[in-house]
């Protein structure tokens, strides 16, 4: 066991053990109702596959006795790492964390809820058997609310447009790599969400694999707020110079409103004598505004990297790891 009171988030995996063929990578947040299930599926799938293998648990500051469990799976088996943060910083510092300490040359990452199915590990595994850098899990038949899976049909267009890959779900975080794609890529991975489309944007080859998807046990975490959030983050991540492009859309948008008011500010004075100044004004300012606001919260995405490499802060901080 490694108890450590500050942990920086570019730490290298260090074993003396010889690696795995295959690294299952975990993120937890208070699963310790699902988690007996979710390990004894993922080992059954696992053992099918004929490999040799490890678990990498990472449980993002739970509360609910999900480390307790972790321990006891430890302590049963030598197979199941465990990465344990002082509180909960987010899935994609957690998906760093257990990407960086994973020794596989084929990485498989998986959310803990059970929505990802234990059973499909197979076929991700197949994909990159075939050749493929990357097997981007594809969730065909999603059980989500429309409230949820709106917005990912956004974000997921954006993710198309400004990384040139054409995979359909961004956001299944069902996976599997090869590591030689995803060591480059650790510097930024955790800073930057969407560790798949960082991946898929430094040219790693991809397929698209179907994979099943539960209903989730309880409320989803991404409520409308965190998930515009992360529209911001894409555009922020992804979108080249996008304060130009903001610029020259908002000069855009406003050039065109002023002309189309004015246009009509001078047919309605002709015809009726009396323009409704105030009334039509008011609107114009009010867009303005709207889009302004825009631009200076993704100013402010700015802003909040800048500081937060100006500050060296690491992405997390680990409590213990076993």
């Amino acid at each position: 066991m490694t108890d450590t009171s500050s942990q920086r988030d570019d730490r290298p995996a260090v074993d003396t053990e010889a690696a795995p063929e295959l690294s299952v990578v975990v993120t937890l947040y208070n699963e310790a109702a699902s988690l007996p299930e979710l390990h004894l599926r993922t080992y059954e799938a696992l053992t099918e596959l004929g490999r040799t293998f490890e678990v990498v648990y990472v449980d993002d500051g739970s509360i609910d006795g999900t480390f307790a469990i972790l321990e006891e799976l430890h302590a049963a088996d030598g197979r199941v790492r465990v990465i344990r943060f002082k509180r909960n910083f987010g899935q994609h510092p957690a998906m760093h964390a257990g990407l960086t300490r994973s020794r596989a040359d084929i990485i498989v990452t998986m959310d803990g809820d059970l929505q990802n199915l234990p059973e499909d590990i197979p076929k991700l595994v197949a994909a990159i058997d075939a050749g493929y850098d990357v097997a981007s899990g594809r969730r065909a038949a999603r059980n989500d609310s429309w409230g949820r899976t709106l917005p990912s049909r956004l974000i997921n267009g954006m993710l198309r447009r400004f990384t040139h890959v054409g995979i359909s779900d961004f956001g299944c975080a069902f996976n599997a790599y090869r590591r030689s794609v995803v060591t480059p890529m650790l510097g930024a991975i955790g800073r930057q969400k969407f560790t798949k489309a960082l991946i898929l944007s430094g040219g790693a080859s991809v397929i698209e694999v179907d994979v099943g998807h539960a209903a989730r046990q309880g409320a989803s975490r991404y409520s409308p707020l965190r998930l515009t959030r992360l529209a911001l983050h894409v555009l922020a991540g992804f979108w080249p110079q996008p304060i130009q492009w903001a610029g020259v859309i908002l000069g855009f948008v406003c050039t065109c409103a002023a002309t189309v008011l004015g246009i009509y500010a001078v047919a309605y004075w002709i015809g009726e004598s009396d323009f409704p100044g105030p009334l039509f004004l008011g609107a114009a300012v009010i867009f303005v505004l709207g889009v302004q606001g825009f631009v200076l919260a993704l100013v402010g995405e700015y802003l909040v990297r800048i500081q937060r490499e100006v500050e060296g802060r690491p992405l997390y901080a680990i409590d213990k790891e076993l």
